[in-house]
């Protein structure tokens, strides 16, 4: 391999431009309109444009990546996580143009990457399971068929994708049809196929998963575990590596298993099996993730390896660098950082970062797909950064955290810091005679405490390009610049956005006003339903997930003028209720 284009965006594209620098590969990037001025983009050897805005026409284009790929002259072809990393299809045409794909295979990918048939593999393999369908389910009535079987609550999965885009769990049978169509959305949007399929849920688990390696020769290894129960709306905020308060039979059985799970299969590539470990310490195969997570670097951090080196490693035919799972040394945390509201419900604020300053000290690693005056698109995911830090012990590692986290400033855009500085101290995540939180800990025990963001982003600003015709030497040749700048270009003015109108203002105490910029996905009450305080009556959609909007009062629903699909802006008026 000489020349490798990562098919994807953000952090993630920004640490592969890097570990390829030190493998002394060219990097190629790729990049969407809103994109055209990230980070990930300065940080590659070279960059092309996608030439659209949303994920469909430009990060899961496969015929146009495949074309840069070939314009380009790389030789391989780096998925990163997320869109189309645990597509087969793509992993297949990546091959098939003759380019190495840093991957598993096509065929590990389907197996392992649909939920489905990597149960009949954890079954074959002797991995602990909870009972779930043999196959997708075709509607609604299915998953309340295995819920009168099973009992509530049920928890409805995309087939083929992860980190928490299109997972539903249905509490009660009344939840069960929204909850489903819920999934289907979500799981279509974000990895372009709807499929779900259900199993019992478990209640207060703890997610705890095992970090594999395995190459050509025959060498499966397990680099650690990691904690990852701190999770909002099943997206993962913190981890942890090694996974604490384990006992040895534990720690024992999930090595073992995850490497029996991933020879079964024929598995080449880095890779995640993930479990859920229940209160009584029952341990049950969850989901095997065919690709780099976004949560490597604490495994990096403890074991010493570079993970995407060890992708490089493996893709090229050689042998991992270690043969034997490594010792842990010492404890690493990281911090997601998102541009979310915690005190909202963790509603996605796109927007421009007009400050971006990360803390420094011993054990503290930033990887950031941002900076000041970056844009945060509303079509993509809202991780802007990652905070890792690590000590010789779990305690000295939390406390460098909090300083971190103290230090960290970010302007601009909401962000889920004041959510990370409250839990870094918390009882429940601190307690060194055990672990207190479980997957649903935030909605069920902490939602109460969650403190404001110091901004809320009104506008998403900046966003926007425009493309204009110049002529250079008599050439004519398109140029791409984000609109503030186009217009204040044509009339003089200043590129600021501050002077933007507010959606909304003319509200009453009836108006049910937007929460966020979005899509509408839906009404969910009709025009002179009477709704209930708390009922759902709208779905929007940004940053790739669902939030649902919900009467603040009893009373009869009017929608405004808006349509599905249609966009909306922070304090647009969805509707009334009189």
């Amino acid at each position: 391999m000489k020349k490798v284009l990562i098919a994807n965006r953000g952090e993630i594209a920004v640490r592969i431009a890097r570990a390829a620098s030190d493998a002394n590969l060219k990097s190629v990037a790729i990049y969407s309109d809103p994109d055209a001025d990230a980070l990930h983009v300065r940080r590659a050897d070279e960059a092309y444009s996608l030439e659209g805005s949303s994920s469909a026409e430009t990060y899961l284009d496969i015929s146009k990546i495949i074309a840069i790929a070939q314009r380009a002259g790389a030789d391989a072809v780096h998925p990163g996580y997320g869109f189309l990393s645990e597509n087969a299809d793509f992993a297949r045409a990546v091959i098939d143009a003759g380019m190495t794909w840093i991957g598993p295979s096509p065929q590990a990918i389907e197996l392992l990457g649909n939920k489905v048939t990597a149960r009949e593999i954890a079954v074959r393999a002797g991995a602990p399971l909870v009972p779930g369908t043999d196959a997708p389910a075709a509607n609604a009535g299915e998953v309340r068929a295995f819920a009168e079987k099973y009992g509530v609550p049920v928890a409805i999965k995309a087939a083929f994708g992860g980190g928490g885009r299109g997972l539903k769990v249905a509490h009660t049978m009344e939840d069960i049809e929204d909850s489903f169509e819920s999934a289907v959305r979500e799981a279509t949007v974000a990895f372009g196929r709807g499929e779900c399929f259900v199993e019992r849920f478990l209640d207060k688990p703890r997610h705890v998963e095992a970090q594999v390696l395995a190459d050509t020769h025959g060498n499966v290894i397990v680099v650690g575990t990691r904690d990852c129960s701190l999770q909002r709306r099943h997206q993962k905020l913190v981890e942890e590596a090694p996974a604490p308060f384990l006992s040895d039979e534990q720690r024992s059985e999930i090595h073992e298993s995850a490497k029996r799970i991933c020879r079964e299969a024929g598995y080449v590539g880095a890779g995640t099996v993930e479990y859920l470990v229940a209160p009584d310490g029952l341990i049950s195969f969850l989901e095997v993730n065919t690709r780099l997570q976004v949560e490597h670097p604490v495994s990096e951090e403890t074991s010493g390896l570079d993970l995407v080196i060890e992708q490089f490693r493996i893709a090229d035919g050689k042998e991992l660098s270690v043969l034997e799972d490594p010792t842990p040394v010492g404890h690493a945390f990281e911090f997601r950082i998102n541009a979310e509201d915690p005190a909202r419900g963790f509603l996605p604020g796109p927007g421009t970062i007009t400050r971006f300053e990360a803390p420094t000290g011993s054990g503290i690693r930033v990887d950031a797909g941002v900076r000041s005056n970056s844009v945060i698109p509303g079509q993509y995911d809202s991780l802007m950064a990652k905070l890792i830090v690590h000590g010789a012990t779990r305690e000295q590692a939390l406390r460098r955290a909090q300083v971190a986290l103290a230090e960290f400033t970010i302007e601009g855009v909401p962000t889920v810091l004041p959510f990370h500085r409250a839990v870094s101290k918390h009882p429940d995540f601190v307690a060194e005679q055990r672990f207190g939180v479980y997957t649903t800990w935030i909605e069920s025990e902490f939602a109460d405490e969650l403190a404001n963001s110091d901004e809320i982003a009104t506008i998403e600003a900046g966003a926007e390009r425009e493309v204009l015709t110049i002529d250079l030497d008599g050439k004519a040749m398109a140029l791409g610049l984000p609109v503030a700048l186009v217009n204040a270009i044509r009339h003089g003015g200043s590129t600021s956005a501050g002077s933007a109108a507010v959606h909304g203002a003319d509200t009453d105490e009836g108006s049910i006003v937007s929460p966020m910029a979005g899509n509408l996905v839906s009404f969910s009450a009709q025009d002179g339903a009477s709704v209930t305080k708390g009922q759902t009556v709208a779905v929007l959609e940004a940053m790739k997930m669902e939030s649902p909007v919900t009467a603040h009062r009893d009373g009869i629903f009017t929608s405004a003028d808006f349509s599905a699909g249609q966009s909306v802006l922070r304090g647009d008026v969805l509707g009334s209720i009189a």
